[in-house]
């Protein structure tokens, strides 16, 4: 996906990734309104709160896998991962 806008997401979805793009560029300057316009758009402040949560993880992990210098995936191994995630969910037995 290159264009939120322009892709086959609904809007109740787009709200949520324009609220987490928000998050994760700006969290600063969040206000009440932001999370009202997501909450119109039917989510519940406990999905917020993990919507929230798992962007502030990403932003964790990334920052700490640049400064370590751990060695980014290939894109290969990014498909090979979705498509396994995809299949069997994130859980591995």
């Amino acid at each position: 996906m290159t264009d939120l806008e322009t892709s086959g997401f609904d809007e109740r979805h787009k709200a949520l990734f324009r609220f987490v793009d928000k998050v994760n560029a700006s969290s600063p300057a969040i206000r009440n309104g932001d999370l009202d316009h997501v909450r119109a758009a039917g989510w519940t402040d406990e999905e917020l709160y993990f919507a929230i949560t798992v962007c502030a993880l990403f932003n964790f992990y990334n920052r700490w896998i640049d400064a370590t210098g751990v060695h980014a995936l290939s894109d290969e191994a990014h498909r090979e991962g979705g498509k396994r995630s995809a299949k069997g969910g994130y859980v591995r037995s």
